[in-house]
C-alpha cells in the first residue's frame, strides 16, 4: 500500500491514483437502488442519484444509451443499472456511467416471459398460418381496454376523424393488476359470443414491464388465439412487445395506430375514389379539348385547304405524266412518220407506175388481159392493150419478128 505518512501527494496526483484504482477495479458492475433526483437534460442525457438507506451514488446515462431504455424513469422507482465507475477529478467525485437501466426484478420477469413464450409457441398459439385477415370494410369495432385510459381516448379520436360512421362497442376491462388478464380474456370471449364487432382491438398505453404483464398472461393469449373475430393487439409504445402481440392477427405499435389500421380501408377507398374521379375528369377535359381542336380543322376553309393540299401534288404529278406521255408520243410519231416516208420512197421507186413514168409501157392481150412480155407471143391480127403511165391505147399486130414456138 501507499506510505501515507512519509509521502506528500499533490491533490491531482492523489485524485489520479484514486481514479486509476477505482476505474480499473470497477470496469463492469451492476448496482441496484432507489432512483432519486432524476434530471433528463435537453440534450437527451440523464442525470440521477441511486440510493439506499445508508448511502447514495451519482449516475449518468448518455443519450445513445438512454434511447434504449424501455420505460420512463421516475423518482422512487427501484432500478438496476449496469455500467462502469468513473472519477470526475475536477469535482473530486465519482459516479456510475450507465450502459443499461432496468426496473429491479425485471430480469426474473423477462426469464418467466421467455419460458411462457416458448411454451405457448410450442402449442401453436403464435403460428403464422393461423392468422386471420382483417376485414376490408369493418362496420363495427369492439375495443377491449380501460374505459378511463388514454388508449381508448386515442382510438376514439382517430376513428372519429377517419371513420365517423363506424360503430364502436366498448368492452371495459382493467389493464393493470392481478385481475386484469382475466377481465381482458373474458371480454374477448364475450365479443365473440355475441358477435359484437367485425374486428377487436385490445390494448393499453405504455408502462413498465410489470404494468404490461396482463397482456402476456396465458388466458389472454389463448382467448386471442381462439377468437373467431380478427384481433389487433395494441399494447404500449412501439418498443413494447407482449405475448398478445404474437398471438393476435395483427400487431399495432400503438393504440392510435390500431385505430388507423381499421379505418385505413375506408380512408384509402375515399382517397382512391377522389383520385379516380380527378383522373376521369382530367381525361375527359383532355379528350374534349382534343376533339375541339380536331373539329376546328373541319371548317369549310380548312377542308378545302386540306383537300387541295392532298390533290395538288396529284395534279402536278398528272400534268408531269401527261407532258411526258405527249413528248413520248410525239417522238414515236415522228419516228414512225420518218419510217413511213422511207417506205413510201422505197415503194414508189419500185412501183410499176413509176417505171411507166420513165417511158415504159405495159402490154397485155386485150381479150385475156394477160401480160405480153415478148414479141414471140404476138400473132398477126391480135389486138393488144398498151398501158402508159397516165393513159392507154389499143393496137392490132400486123406482124411479129423473131416469132418462134414457145
Amino acid at each position: 500500500m501507499f506510505n501515507q505518512i512519509d509521502k506528500i501527494y499533490q491533490v491531482s496526483d492523489l485524485t489520479f491514483l484514486i481514479k486509476e484504482i477505482l476505474e480499473s477495479s470497477f470496469m463492469a458492475l451492476t448496482v441496484e437502488g432507489e432512483l432519486s433526483n432524476f434530471r433528463p437534460s435537453s440534450t437527451g442525457h440523464w442525470y440521477f442519484t441511486l440510493k439506499d438507506d445508508d448511502a447514495m451514488i451519482q449516475g449518468v446515462m448518455f443519450k445513445g444509451k438512454s434511447a434504449g431504455v424501455r420505460f420512463l424513469p421516475k423518482d422512487g422507482q427501484r432500478i438496476k443499472v449496469k455500467g462502469t465507475l468513473a472519477v470526475y477529478a475536477k469535482r473530486g467525485s465519482y459516479q456510475i456511467i450507465c450502459n443499461s437501466m432496468d426496473i429491479a426484478g425485471e430480469g426474473d420477469i423477462l426469464a418467466m416471459l421467455e419460458r411462457r413464450k416458448q411454451k405457448l409457441a410450442g402449442l401453436g398459439y403464435f403460428d403464422i398460418d393461423k392468422k386471420k385477415q382483417l376485414p376490408l370494410f369493418p362496420s363495427r369495432v369492439a375495443i377491449v381496454s380501460s374505459p378511463t385510459g388514454a388508449a381508448l381516448r386515442d382510438i376514439l379520436q382517430v376513428l372519429g376523424r377517419r371513420s365517423s360512421g363506424l360503430d364502436v362497442v366498448i368492452l371495459p376491462a382493467t389493464v393493470q393488476g392481478e385481475s386484469a388478464g382475466a377481465e381482458i380474456a373474458a371480454q374477448i370471449k364475450r365479443a365473440n359470443k355475441y358477435n359484437l364487432g367485425d374486428v377487436i382491438i385490445t390494448g393499453r398505453g405504455g408502462g413498465s414491464l410489470e404494468d404490461l404483464l396482463p397482456f402476456s398472461e396465458e388466458n389472454v393469449v389463448m382467448a386471442i388465439a381462439a377468437s373467431e373475430i380478427p384481433v389487433i393487439s395494441a399494447v404500449g409504445h412501439e418498443i413494447d412487445t407482449v405475448l398478445s402481440d404474437l398471438a393476435a392477427d395483427y400487431r399495432a405499435p400503438t393504440p392510435s395506430a390500431a385505430a388507423e389500421i381499421v379505418s385505413a380501408s375506408r380512408e384509402e377507398l375515399r382517397i382512391k375514389v377522389e383520385n379516380i374521379q380527378k383522373s376521369i375528369s382530367d381525361r375527359l377535359i383532355d379528350k374534349t379539348e382534343k376533339i375541339r381542336i380536331l373539329l376546328n380543322q373541319f371548317t369549310p376553309e380548312n377542308l378545302e385547304r386540306n383537300f387541295m393540299q392532298i390533290i395538288q401534288p396529284l395534279f402536278l404529278r398528272l400534268d408531269d405524266e401527261k407532258e411526258d406521255s405527249i413528248s413520248t408520243l410525239r417522238e414515236i410519231v415522228l419516228k414512225k412518220r420518218h419510217q413511213v416516208e422511207l417506205l413510201k420512197a422505197d415503194l414508189e421507186s419500185s412501183s410499176p407506175i413509176a417505171i411507166l413514168k420513165r417511158g415504159f409501157a405495159v402490154v397485155s392481150d386485150e381479150k385475156t388481159g394477160k401480160l405480153i412480155k415478148s414479141a414471140a407471143k404476138l400473132e398477126a391480127g391480135q389486138i393488144i392493150n398498151i398501158r402508159f403511165s397516165k393513159d392507154q391505147a389499143s393496137a392490132e399486130i400486123k406482124n411479129s419478128s423473131n416469132k418462134k414456138e414457145v
